[in-house]
């Protein structure tokens, strides 16, 4: 007779899971649907190198595993964090062979943004003949982890956290699958609390999926019980009834200078699981958007609250997170630059397209360009569009004020001045 503990769990569920096609594959529509083009190179063994990136437990290297069952090439599998100096050479000259027979070698490096710049060059010239298809997977952005050649030798693709759809597939593939943990069922406020819990990370859903089914030896668990599986109480935070609406809640808090109101739905995201990095990331953009010039060190505290989410990590960043709405939601506001860049493009758009005047061309063809810092308060009066556009309109508030003083007293004495070049 079977029981629970005579299945096989010497490897974790995700594992067990990992997808056999693409039926199988959950998440990331938007590069792997039908007819995506990243789909249909996979499928017909014409993969270049690429670098897959987003947030932990979102597939990256189940397509990995993925494309080495449905390619015919040699899949080579490394990690940048344990992997040797000679274990690269040897990938790279195995790749280099496997040319030499027509045979394709595709070289997979998880967490390839922690390798330095030495690493990342040595794979250049590999890269660019052919000799292995790169495949990096990176929970970094690869425009700062990454060097300019190396992207410029991969295609890259952004991988998106989980949906709760996504997730309810994920769970109705474990729960029917032999590999998986089939007949296990959960009611329908634990299965809303795993992946509330989970904040769009399929790895981190499945593992708690498979400690709930030890716990509770199989039967249906109650959610008490997932509560201390997860770490987590139990919060009305989900995606059908709150999420969206307690972000826009939470940063039109900020700008309307309310930091009690800005902390408690801080407070219910954190407390519902919502990715940190979500969070700060919609920090990041209101500090352009609601404070801007008004107070430039808005800016500055967001990022940095950012890469303390990235570098501190939960539950600690919580504080950063604190720190940076406080400051931005008791910041003076002005969206002047958001509203001078929206003009723009919008005129862009409709097919506004200026020549660039001829003094301002590079190099020889510039003749006619005056120097601002070879003139008095380093300006000169000067046509930078060929038609007389206004897009910046200050709002008068906070550091605006200064810059509006500035523009002003640099221009104030033109006439005095008589527009002379500057000697001195």
């Amino acid at each position: 007779m079977e029981t629970l503990f005579s299945k096989n769990f010497d490897r974790p569920l995700p594992y067990r899971l990992s997808p056999e096609n693409f039926e199988e594959f959950v998440g990331q529509e938007h590069i792997l649907g039908k007819g995506k083009p990243l789909r249909k190179l996979i499928e017909r063994n014409k993969l270049f190198s690429s670098i897959f990136f987003g947030p932990p437990g979102t597939g990256k290297t189940a397509l990995a595993r993925l494309i080495s069952r449905l390619t015919n090439a040699e899949f080579i599998e490394i990690n940048a964090v344990t992997s040797t100096v000679q274990d690269i050479r040897e990938a790279l000259e195995k790749g280099r062979k496997n040319t030499e027979f027509g045979k394709k070698t595709i070289l997979f490096i998880d967490e390839i943004h922690r390798f330095n710049k030495a690493q990342q060059d040595a794979l250049l010239p590999d890269v660019e003949a052919g000799n292995v298809i790169l495949i990096g997977a990176s929970t970094e952005n690869p425009f700062f982890s990454l060097t300019p050649a190396l992207r410029s030798r991969t295609k890259i693709y952004e991988f998106k956290p989980l949906t709760e759809k996504n997730l309810k597939k994920l769970y109705e593939l474990a729960v029917n699958d032999e590999r998986g943990i089939k007949g296990f069922s959960v009611p329908e406020e634990v299965l809303k609390h795993l992946i509330e819990s989970s904040a769009g990370d399929g790895r981190k859903f499945l593992t708690y999926l498979e400690e709930l089914y030890v716990l509770s030896e199989g039967k249906t668990p109650n959610l008490k019980l997932a509560e201390e599986v997860t770490g987590r109480t139990a919060v009305v935070y989900d995606k059908g009834d709150n999420r969206y609406d307690i972000i826009s809640a939470f940063i039109k808090s900020i700008r309307g200078s309310d930091p009690d109101a800005a902390i408690y739905y801080l407070a219910r995201m954190i407390k519902g699981g919502e990715d940190p990095l979500f969070i700060a990331r919609r920090l990041v953009i209101s500090a352009s958007e609601d404070i801007g010039n008004a107070n430039p060190l808005g800016l500055l505290v967001a990022t940095a609250a950012l890469e303390a989410v990235k570098n501190v990590g939960m539950p600690e960043a919580a504080i950063n997170l604190a720190h940076a709405t406080v400051f931005l939601a008791c910041s003076p506001k002005s969206d002047s630059s958001y509203r001078a860049l929206k003009k723009a493009l919008k005129e862009v758009e409709e097919g506004l397209n200026l020549p660039v005047p001829q003094h301002l061309k590079s190099g020889f063809k510039n003749k006619g360009y005056k120097n601002p810092h070879r003139f008095p308060r380093h300006w000169v009066k000067q046509e930078y569009l060929t038609e007389k556009r206004k897009y910046y309109e200050s709002s008068h508030i906070g550091y605006e004020k200064i810059l509006d003083f500035y523009m002003k007293w640099m221009k104030s004495r033109l006439s005095e001045q008589g527009g002379k070049e500057d000697k001195q």
